[in-house]
């Protein structure tokens, strides 16, 4: 498992609830969520695939910003 951090200007909770759907329906996705509190707009994704274009490229498309922050590998994941 890979929890990724990305950078977003994803600012309301309808936003990112919509997103969450999106992104829920990709099949490496394990779960996400946003922190619309911090400064960046978090977006925390685990998932089975290290490939974060896919993620960003599904974002930019539904008209928001995406910026790769950090990538870190999970060796034991309990969710």
């Amino acid at each position: 498992m890979y929890i990724v951090i990305f950078k977003t200007n994803v600012s309301t909770e309808e936003q990112s609830l919509q997103l969450q759907t999106t992104l829920a329906k990709l099949q490496e996705i394990v779960m996400s969520s946003f922190d619309l509190d911090d400064c960046d707009r978090i977006l925390r994704v685990v998932t089975t695939n290290p490939d974060t274009e896919r993620i960003c490229l599904l974002l930019e498309e539904s008209g928001f910003s995406c910026e790769t922050m950090e990538s870190f590998v999970c060796l034991e994941a309990q969710y």
